[in-house]
């Protein structure tokens, strides 16, 4: 099988599954328990949470350890709109958000909360200029993504930031898809991130929470995580995610470099025919999304069992659900439907890529000829 599909989840790297391997086995104490053991697990709980603030490089603020990035990002917006005592009630997100940011503010607005959802360019880009008149003084919060996990499109958190500021609102951000590829914003106020996007495992996430400006608790319990997010963490897990972290630090740069020879492969080995979704400027470029007259993306995975690549996100295609975030760039239903999503990283060999491409091409022309 030829792995292209980083955006959904990544393989988890050996050094990884070494460091996990004592806490799945022998290590299996409780890391709240008061003995000896409890007290190890704990402590390297501890080393973990280091490794992860460190990769993240974020100033003033701490993490929690959560079940996955979607629970982060519920706790991050639910949790803000619960301790907010100022009289705000108005959140401003973008169409292209995950489902996890979607879905928890439709939620919201379904039980008094003002919510605008902004448009973006047919490139995905957000206007800034239209965000700039959306801010107000009812703004409680914004809540946009680093990197966009379908088309790949990247946002100048930074220039967000100083006018979600301005007008005195919290930034949250979906860092999913940008930690452990790309350097990390440090505008945002709450920031969400995943464990399986950078080589680790499943089941773990963590919020980033700027000190002052944690959320109130969304799950109640034992009190663990500072008193801010009850439950039993796993030893295994949280070390898997310190390793991963650790490994994507050392390594940005050079996945970077790797995913952006990368794309300029698969371009060349797909040849014309092909357009790219969402702007080339602005986006990271392990993720390409792209589409092709005439072409149906379900029959190409079906034709091409032995290449992993998607129609969009993992989410989305589960359900069936046309892709919410071409649909938003103004793609029609028939453009939307002829989309792909190739997704490659740190373990993608480029001869593998170039043959996957050769093979995506030779596909696309067997349609265009069987459906002439």
């Amino acid at each position: 099988m030829i792995y292209l599909d980083y955006q959904a989840t990544t393989p988890v790297a050996p050094q990884v599954a070494q460091a996990m391997e004592p806490w799945i086995e022998g290590k299996f104490a409780n890391p709240h328990s008061p003995s000896r053991w409890g007290h190890e697990a704990a402590a390297a709980i501890e080393v973990a949470r280091k490794q992860v603030e460190r990769a993240m490089d974020l100033k003033g603020g701490s993490i929690a350890f959560t079940g996955s990035a979607t629970e982060a990002l519920n706790w991050a917006i639910k949790g803000t709109v619960e301790k907010a005592g100022n009289g705000r009630n108005r959140i401003i997100t973008v169409a292209t958000e995950h489902a996890a940011v979607l879905d928890t503010c439709e939620w919201l607005a379904g039980n008094g909360i003002d919510l605008t959802i902004l448009p973006v360019g047919s490139d995905g880009c957000l206007d800034l200029d239209l965000l700039a008149r959306e801010v107000d003084d009812r703004v409680l919060l914004v809540s946009i993504m680093m990197v966009n996990n379908e088309i790949g499109v990247r946002h100048p958190l930074t220039s967000i930031s100083e006018l979600v500021h301005k007008a005195g609102a919290l930034l949250i951000s979906d860092a999913v898809q940008a930690f452990g590829r790309v350097e990390l914003c440090n505008g945002p106020d709450l920031v969400a991130i995943s464990a399986h996007k950078i080589h680790g495992p499943k089941g773990i996430g963590a919020l980033w929470m700027r000190k002052g400006k944690e959320p109130a608790p969304l799950i109640h319990g034992g009190g663990q995580e500072q008193g801010l997010r009850s439950g039993t963490l796993s030893p295994a897990l949280c070390v898997g995610f310190g390793a991963a972290a650790k490994l994507a630090d050392e390594r940005c740069t050079l996945d970077y470099d790797h995913v952006q020879k990368l794309w300029n492969a698969a371009l060349d080995a797909l040849g014309p025919g092909w357009i790219v979704n969402g702007s080339i400027q602005h986006r990271y470029p392990g993720n390409l999304n792209i589409r092709r007259e005439g072409v149906d993306g379900a029959r190409l995975i079906a034709d091409l069992r032995d290449i992993a690549f998607s129609l969009g996100s993992a989410c989305a295609s589960g359900s069936g659900r046309p892709s919410h975030v071409l649909r938003a760039l103004g793609l029609d239903y028939r453009e939307s439907r002829s989309s792909i999503r190739l997704g490659f990283g740190r373990y993608t060999k480029q001869h593998e890529l170039v043959e996957a491409c050769h093979r995506l091409a030779r596909a696309a022309l067997e349609q265009e000829k069987l459906d002439a």
